[in-house]
């Protein structure tokens, strides 16, 4: 099973020299007299030490155990009730909370890294305080006062753990389409009936409480999205049982250490959170936060599976270099030195390291929405966070299974094996792409709501920000093998939106035939940019003289592989794309199959 050890060298990379963490969190009232670097790294070293020696030795302990369900009961595998109890202690689960509440008021973008670390150890542990950030988030946006005092505290402090409870077995995606019912009762609360299903950490003996964020339909509420409202429900009420009964855990491929739950409320007393029939605008700050987190787990994904498989291809020998005998004093070289080898490796290594600065900026942008007291500049931040989130969303759990696939590939039979651990890397990776919303789910709202539905808008915003980065360096000679390809394909990630947008006025199905792609192809450029400026950072050390060379000619390097290996791959794309939604669309459903 790979040792997990975190990457720090790089996160601080990413936060102090490409974003300027502490310029950034400078300029935000609510953290410029509180967070230094050295705050930073002290934060980040702690949570490398809890993630290295409690989380990473449990992940495989996790997936072989699973959780086991009993007359509604779930117990959690060996050892995590006690690491969650280190989490606590260490003061984890407060880090970005309101201090009012007992949060220690720190960025948000502070805290995703720290969720790095833990889903890259153990992503099915992580899960159980992942969704409890969300259901904090939601209340602090959207709760009454007194839902506020009643709740956060505990929440904030990790006594109890918060999940999201959206979907039912008849309704997937569409939730329009749900049917629990909250009936108004005398004293102001609702009894909540109904069943959903896939709630992660929805049962579990973590926690003594857990909060469920509910969505429900109140008596003559509209039909479909405008008619569903939300609710605070609790398992426990002053220590007593409030109708609320897991029914069952799902049989999973894989995430097996986190109980995927069937919920069934049998008019458990809720309380509303916001204005009635208003629920899935407030959950959309649960879902947003949530399809964060989501992207996360690609990057997870991509950097787990490149740690085992590289430690793998520097020891395992096999074959002679086509260019030479590399380790005359061994049987057969390591087969780090083959070409294939090194693309499989590459790729995973590009896919992490890109994914990680997306991720994190993303995070900044989600810190200037929140905290920054001008509104022009947090408009543009929400602009970019809008569209940049269902990029990160799908496009990074789409990279990070392939880096997962990779890593088995490099391992040959023994990637197939259970004890090396590159397996359950696959499988606990899988329902990335799947839970939050589905890839094509995202692909769909980046180009129908936020690039066409914003009528190029939010895509220009992001546009002007990669056309500023180019022309800065339009007389940096070292730069040009970075900016003109990114020129290039943006530029035409602008056209083909345009033709998209126009084909689409005579048949509204090229939007749906041409997502997918689409998002592919922006996942790809947008990747560009934050390679092309951390080679430029990189660029920027080596030529003022550093220690660590090897580190910034790595990153360098790398980048290279991206431009050169990676970014190729959006002609494919725009292939598919330009051959329209006609292919597609011409095969009636009923001449599927004979």
């Amino acid at each position: 099973m790979p040792q997990y050890k975190a990457p720090l060298r790089d996160m601080q990379f990413v936060l102090h020299e490409v974003l300027n963490a502490e310029q950034h969190y400078a300029a935000l009232p609510a953290f410029q007299d509180t967070v230094s670097r050295e705050l930073i790294d002290q934060y980040l070293q702690a949570a490398a030490d809890f993630c290295e020696n409690e989380l990473s030795p449990l992940n495989q302990v996790g997936d072989q155990e699973g959780c086991t369900w009993k007359d509604g009961v779930v117990t959690t595998p060996s050892g995590f009730k006690a690491a969650y109890q280190k989490y606590i202690e260490l003061g984890f689960p407060s880090l970005s909370a309101d201090p009012e509440f007992g949060g220690q008021g720190l960025p948000n973008s502070l805290g995703i890294t720290i969720s790095e670390m833990v889903g890259t150890a153990n992503w099915a542990w992580g899960m159980y305080p992942g969704l409890s950030h969300g259901a904090v988030r939601t209340l602090e946006h959207h709760g009454s006062d007194e839902q506020k005092a009643t709740y956060l505290p505990k929440l904030v402090s990790g006594e109890w753990t918060g999940t999201m409870c959206l979907t039912e077995a008849h309704a997937g995606s569409d939730l329009g389409i749900i049917r629990t019912k909250a009936e108004p009762l005398s004293d102001g609360s609702y009894a909540i009936s109904g069943e959903k299903i896939f709630i992660s950490a929805g049962e579990h003996d973590m926690a003594e409480n857990i909060i469920h964020i509910v969505l429900a339909r109140l008596p003559g509420a509209p039909k479909g999205t405008k008619g569903i409202s939300l609710f605070i429900v609790p398992k426990l009420i002053d220590g007593q049982a409030n109708g609320v009964r897991c029914g069952s855990i799902e049989h999973k491929m894989g995430i097996h250490g986190n109980a995927t739950c069937v919920i069934n409320f049998d008019g458990a007393k809720g309380y509303l959170i916001g204005p009635e029939n208003r629920g899935l605008n407030c959950m959309f700050t649960f879902m947003n936060t949530a399809r964060i987190g989501t992207a996360v787990q690609g990057l997870s994904a991509a950097e787990s599976s490149f740690q085992g498989a590289l430690a793998y291809a520097k020891d395992r020998l096999a074959m002679r270099s086509l260019s030479g005998i590399k380790a005359p004093e061994k049987d057969a070289d390591p087969i780090i030195v083959h070409p294939a080898v090194r693309n499989m490796l590459l790729t995973q290594k590009a896919f992490a390291e890109g994914g990680r600065a997306l991720i994190y900026d993303l995070a900044q942008y989600a810190d200037v929405v929140e905290k920054s007291a001008d509104t022009a500049t947090r408009e543009k931040a929400d602009n970019i966070l809008s569209l940049l989130t269902p990029i990160a969303k799908a496009f990074l759990t789409e990279t990070g299974y392939e880096a997962a696939n990779k890593g088995v590939q490099v391992f040959g039979g023994h990637g197939f094996i259970a004890e090396h651990g590159m397996e359950q890397i696959v499988r606990d990776t899988r329902i990335s792409c799947l839970y939050e919303g589905t890839t094509e789910i995202q692909a769909i709202d980046l180009l129908g709501r936020k690039v066409l539905g914003s009528k190029g808008k939010l895509l220009k915003d992001f546009a002007s920000i990669i056309e500023e980065f180019i022309h800065s360096h339009q007389d940096d000679a070292a730069m040009q093998a970075f900016t003109t390809p990114l020129a290039k394909w943006a530029q035409k990630l602008a056209q083909i939106t345009q033709e998209i947008a126009e084909h689409a006025q005579q048949n509204p199905e090229e939007v749906g035939a041409a997502a997918v792609d689409y998002l592919h192809f922006a996942g790809y450029v947008t990747l560009a940019y934050y390679w092309a400026r951390m080679a430029f950072t990189a660029q920027q050390a080596l030529a003022a003289g550093t220690s660590e060379t090897a580190f910034y000619q790595a990153k360098m390097s790398t980048a290279q592989f991206y431009f050169n290996k990676l970014l190729p791959r959006v002609c494919a794309h725009i292939a598919v794309i330009e051959t329209g939604a006609e292919s597609l669309m011409q095969l009636d459903a009923e001449h599927f199959a004979f």
